[in-house]
């Protein structure tokens, strides 16, 4: 069942199952919180309290909001453990990694460990070679800056089907074609844009201040990077040592947990089991 958190700019839509440790899934952008439709289950069936929360300007939150950072969704996700009376592990996906890291740097008592999926944590580089040599990277780069560019839900609709390689849920077209018709509704496709157009410099600067554990997994075949494992190991790189720890997901895209759900349960709950607390 949807509930609502008013806060100052506007209203993020939620949803919580389960009892135990609280542990709190953070979609990417231009997605919902049905992202984790197959992961949540596992984490509520090992023992966990889930919410998953819409981005704001996403799913059944409200858009309008003065600006669409990863500090504001860092804030949205702090604002929202304190209601549900946190502490909680956070999961934050592409984007919502980043806002983790920021989450968790900002108030480690309230975000106890962070889990990253595909995180755009770190500045980004213009990789010419690798643009050159994989052909999987440049269509995927293609498709995502044309999508935020030209605001166009068929070219994001494009990418998503390139970002989840071999193989797909079984719900995957119904699931992309409901995704389709939300981002058609005013203003949304604006908010995709305008979050790929923020830079995550914010998140970046934050990794040397995290002071809880960090998991980041990626897909060995996630065409946001030439070379999916450099980045993970970059950003466990940022922050201070023995921090961060990096799972690779065989054959997924930008989208693991969709793809392989067993697979990112697998390495997610070990490390829930050590540092989730309640």
């Amino acid at each position: 069942m949807t509930e609502y958190l008013e806060i100052e700019g506007g209203r993020l839509a939620y949803d919580v199952t389960g009892e135990g440790p609280l542990v709190v899934l953070c979609h990417g952008m231009g997605d919902g919180r049905e992202a984790y439709r197959f992961l949540a289950p596992r984490l509520v069936a090992a023992g966990y309290r889930v919410a998953k929360a819409d981005l704001r300007g996403h799913g059944e939150s409200t858009t309008g909001w003065p600006s669409y950072t990863r500090t504001d969704t860092a804030h949205d996700l702090l604002a929202l453990i304190r209601h549900l009376g946190g502490p909680a592990v956070v999961v934050g996906h592409s984007f919502a990694g980043g806002a983790a890291t920021i989450a968790a740097a900002t108030d480690p008592d309230l975000v106890v460990a962070v889990v990253e999926i595909g995180p755009f944590t770190r500045v980004q580089k213009l990789d010419l070679g690798g643009l050159l040599r994989d052909g999987r990277h440049r269509r995927g780069m293609m498709l995502l800056l044309g999508a935020g560019a030209l605001r166009s839900v068929g070219l994001w609709r494009r990418y998503l089907d390139h970002a989840h390689p071999g193989v797909r849920p079984a719900d995957h077209d119904e699931y992309m074609a409901a995704l389709e018709r939300a981002l058609r509704r005013p203003g949304r496709m604006a908010v995709v844009a305008k979050m790929g157009m923020s830079a995550p410099a914010d998140a970046g600067a934050r990794l040397p201040d995290l002071r809880v554990p960090a998991l980041v997994v990626m897909g060995t075949l996630d065409p946001d990077w030439a070379d999916p494992g450099a980045e993970a190991d970059g950003v466990v790189a940022g922050m201070p040592a023995g921090r961060g720890t990096v799972a690779m997901i065989e054959g997924a895209g930008h989208y693991p947990h969709a793809q392989f759900p067993a697979e990112v349960a697998d390495v997610v709950l070990p490390f829930l089991k050590e540092h989730a607390r309640g």
